[in-house]
């Protein structure tokens, strides 16, 4: 009965041609083969499952072909086909982590010595080095800086900060990369194309993340998604067999997010506990997500054409603000590292999530505090009485005013009879001072932010024409262009015709002007420090040094 063998070993590269991700290594191997200009040890590092052994056997038939040193070993010899198979008498392969001694390490130095029985070179590869004791280091170092001419050393290693500088200084060192998950799904389609097995897209991408740049962690896995899906790649199964997060849950949590909807979000919450899904795979996946939105608000060409979730992306991307991704980036973060602290995971995810709400740009936790007040007293008034007269602000209280007027008996003020106000008696005329009118509007969310980054280009009695700048051209949505005519309407006490145009503004924008206010403030919050005689007395006398970016402005 034949055994089948396991993909990682059936599909292992052969050639230099065929290995994935490691161009700069093949080429500088190649041009080196082609010019016959050998060293006599080669280093490779990188991470597990990257090609390090893979690398050094590929070198071992180059150098050993019976067509001569080639970069293109032909692989049929009978050098590279016993090299393929593990029989070659002249290539030595030794594991480090079992052999850790000195005297393993003086006994393959001795065979060193002697001259191949049938090759044209005797290698020696050595994988995990990093794991020699120091004797065996120490052992090494006269036969790696004058070894026999006949004689190759390849190591291999995924920590070369173990290694000692003596020996890496003898060595020609080669860092193999991570392979990008694209190369991984590409080549797991062409092996799957080769087994004649079925598979989508979706399940490749998904276990080309999974392997973390490990070729051969992502061949293993692809061998037991074939196993769990009964003999085909399916994403679901996939999904289950690695236990991660379907993406609709974080795509439609973000959705819920830019509407501040918290039920939605707390729902979703329950419905991944329901399926006893990893909370801290979903914070890990969710700030995957945030990072690919600040990619396609900054830099869209990073993102791919092929990636499946193209549209979904850009379609988030074009809601929140780019501050906004870069915050709710660091709460995940910092979400994910207080998740063993949490009480439990769920409570840890979901503290996050409300994290992420409370954070919402336009003050939406008071907004919301004022909707929750204005209904619960509107339920307790009776219907006459909920038309509130317009109050007028009372002037600040000096202390002392304040203390006195609490010790004197104020006599009984008899009730107000309410007086039902209409939009015009209200009515405020536009001067043309759009950063003024802005702060007197009820906004609060998206559409507060979309007036902020606006301004005026012309108004007339009944028409506003406002203009945005191209970089918050995503503002410009139906509904957020609904809530400000709203708003403006009640404000002026009469229907007004909003105007929006994309182009260059001159910077008068509600936003710019505020923010030039905070650095004038802030500059000279800074100023008023650094004139300070005793901080003053402090830098000249004690050599203190004033930290700048702890300095805020008295609010």
């Amino acid at each position: 009965m034949s055994q089948t063998q396991v993909l990682a070993r059936k599909w292992r590269p052969k050639s230099f041609s065929e290995l994935t991700g490691q161009d700069h290594v093949v080429k500088a191997l190649t041009n080196a083969l082609e010019r016959k200009r050998l060293h006599h040890a080669y280093l490779f590092t990188g991470t597990r499952g990257v090609g390090k052994t893979t690398i050094a056997r590929i070198l071992a038939k180059a150098l050993n072909c019976e067509t001569g040193i080639t970069s293109t070993p032909c692989g049929k010899c009978s050098a590279c086909s016993e090299i393929d198979g593990g029989r070659f008498v002249d290539l030595i392969e030794l594991d480090a982590a079992s052999n850790t001694q000195v005297d393993n390490m003086r006994e393959l130095l001795e065979n060193a010595l002697y001259a191949p029985t049938c090759a044209r070179y005797k290698v020696y590869i050595i994988d995990e080095v990093h794991m020699l004791s120091k004797s065996a280091f120490n052992a090494m170092l006269k036969t790696l800086e004058e070894p026999p001419e006949h004689v190759k050393f390849v190591l291999a290693t995924t920590d070369p900060q173990k290694i000692p500088v003596t020996v890496l200084s003898r060595c020609l060192q080669f860092n193999l990369k991570q392979i990008p998950p694209s190369l991984i799904a590409a080549h797991l389609k062409h092996v799957l194309e080769q087994e004649q097995i079925g598979c989508d897209a979706m399940s490749l991408q998904l276990l080309a993340r999974a392997a973390q740049g490990s070729m051969r962690d992502a061949l293993s896995m692809l061998d037991q998604a074939i196993a769990f899906g009964e003999g085909a790649v399916e994403e679901m199964a996939v999904r289950a067999m690695l236990g991660a997060i379907d993406q609709d849950y974080l795509y439609d949590m973000l959705d819920a997010l830019a509407q501040k909807d918290g039920v939605q979000m707390l729902a979703l919450a329950d419905a991944m506990e329901a399926r006893s899904l990893s909370f801290d795979a979903a914070l890990q996946d969710l700030a995957a997500l945030l990072h690919r939105l600040a990619l396609a608000q900054t830099v869209p060409q990073a993102i791919s054409e092929d990636v499946l979730e193209r549209e979904r992306i850009f379609a988030l991307a074009g809601i929140f603000m780019p501050e906004d991704i870069q915050l709710f980036y660091q709460i995940a973060l910092h979400g994910r590292s207080d998740l063993s602290l949490a009480p439990d995971e769920y409570a840890g995810f979901s503290m996050t999530l409300m994290r992420m709400l409370a954070f919402m740009p336009g003050d939406a936790a008071a907004g919301n505090t004022r909707k929750v007040e204005s209904a619960t007293n509107t339920r307790q008034l009776p219907a006459a009485t909920r038309q509130v007269p317009s109050v007028t602000p009372r002037p600040a209280v000096t202390t002392a005013a304040a203390t006195a007027a609490a010790v004197t008996p104020v006599a009984p003020v008899a009730p107000v009879a309410p007086v039902a106000t209409t939009p015009s008696a209200v009515a405020t005329p536009f001067d043309g001072d759009w950063p003024v009118l802005v702060n007197q509007l009820k906004l609060n969310g998206m559409a507060k932010m979309l007036a902020q980054h606006c301004e005026l280009k012309n108004f007339s009695a009944n028409e506003i024409e406002l203009c945005v700048p191209e970089i918050h051209r995503h503002l410009l949505e139906k509904a957020y262009q609904e809530k400000m005519k709203t708003a403006l309407s009640e404000h002026l006490g009469k229907p007004v015709r909003l105007k929006f145009s994309v182009g260059s503004i001159t910077g008068m924008t509600p936003a710019e002007l505020e923010n030039r206010e905070k650095q004038a403030k802030q500059s000279e919050a800074i100023a008023s420090i650094e004139t300070d005689s005793f901080v003053r007395e402090l830098v000249e006398n004690f050599d203190a040094r004033l930290i700048v970016s702890s300095i805020k402005p008295i609010q």
